[in-house]
């Protein structure tokens, strides 16, 4: 049996450094804090035995993408590492440099790319990208059963609900085939889920 992973003071001051890095940012569309997400990534990865390391990644894989870009990058970098960094870099669709005035690529064009990236990354990254992309999936699903949301949960995303649909549809693909096992498989079954539901 596999040992449990030891989390160290790296995983305090990550913690706090993502709390500071999205503090006030909620969840799209909702008052949940969006620290909430970290934590459930990061408690997936450490429920199927990530290291520090990818836990960490975990805690931050949005601070790059949706704060600050390659400056954050270099941060994080500093910070907590190498390992760390590469991991939060590919799990980003998009590092965008904000100093320089980059402007990210379309939503379709950068999800596809996103897909084929997925190919070239190492288990560790994948499983967290495949933890944030199935608690994001949960969400998705928890909000569409619920009353007071359900069809509206759609109006919250950049992308249509059928191109979104596709987008969760073609990670899932992805993951059965490049990190097959029971995390894999319920995204799959949430998608499932989520496809039949109007």
């Amino acid at each position: 049996m596999a040992s449990a992973t030891i989390l160290t003071d790296r995983f305090d001051r990550a913690l706090l450094y993502a709390t500071h890095v999205h503090g006030g940012q909620a969840r799209r569309g909702t008052f949940i804090p969006y620290i909430a997400h970290l934590l459930a990534v990061a408690a997936t990865i450490l429920e199927y035995g990530g290291s520090e390391d990818m836990t960490i990644a975990g805690l931050l894989h949005d601070a790059v993408e949706d704060q600050g870009g390659e400056p954050r990058l270099m941060d994080i970098r500093n910070r907590f590492g190498d390992r760390v960094a590469d991991i939060v870099s590919s799990c980003s669709d998009s590092v965008v440099n904000t100093s320089a005035g980059q402007q990210k690529e379309k939503w379709r064009t950068r999800k596809t790319q996103y897909i084929e990236h997925l190919k070239t990354v190492d288990k560790d990254t994948l499983l967290v990208s495949l933890a944030d992309k199935i608690h994001n999936a949960r969400s998705i699903l928890r909000d569409l059963r619920k009353p007071d949301i359900g069809p509206a949960v759609w109006e919250r995303f950049k992308s249509s609900k059928e191109e979104t649909l596709w987008y969760y549809r073609q990670l899932s693909d992805a993951f059965r085939t490049l990190f097959p096992g029971q995390l894999a498989d319920e995204l799959m079954e949430i998608i499932i889920v989520l496809e039949k539901k109007e």
